[in-house]
């Protein structure tokens, strides 16, 4: 099933990211599918923080994983935008971490996707302008 929220402020990102755990359904990886600036870095933010964690939350471009602390789980981020063979992915262990359980966040994920799984849920986000959004759950 499709959920479509549109928002006009990026002051509401705290709406779209309540939907996104609302929506997991036992899922726990989550790829986040929009264009460079569309403000994926920033939704996982308002996700993390919704999980209870105090951690700054950055991208992971060079680090490729970050790992913060909610209250009752751990939450990895990842950002795929560097990875240039799913085999730099293997070799640092990212089927582990999906395999782990705990709540996965992946940004650029078309550059993994041959490793992603079925259940994976997929979050895109469309510009619509400076402000405004269109978040697409599924």
């Amino acid at each position: 099933m499709e959920k479509i929220i549109e928002i006009d402020s990026l002051a509401k990102l705290d709406d779209v990211a309540r939907e996104v755990l609302g929506s997991l359904d036992g899922r726990h990886i989550v790829a986040f599918d929009a264009p460079m600036g569309a403000g994926k870095t920033t939704l996982i933010s308002r996700i993390v923080a919704l999980l209870g964690s105090d951690d700054d939350v950055t991208s992971p471009t060079f680090a490729i994983v970050n790992q913060y602390e909610g209250s009752t789980q751990t939450i990895y981020h990842f950002d795929m935008y560097r990875i240039e063979r799913i085999e730099e992915a293997l070799d640092f262990g990212c089927e582990e971490y999906f395999d782990s359980g705990s709540l996965c966040l992946v940004e650029w994920p078309e550059k993994i996707e041959a490793m992603l799984p079925d259940d994976t849920m997929v979050v895109r986000i469309e510009i619509l302008d400076e402000e405004s959004r269109r978040f697409v759950i599924r």
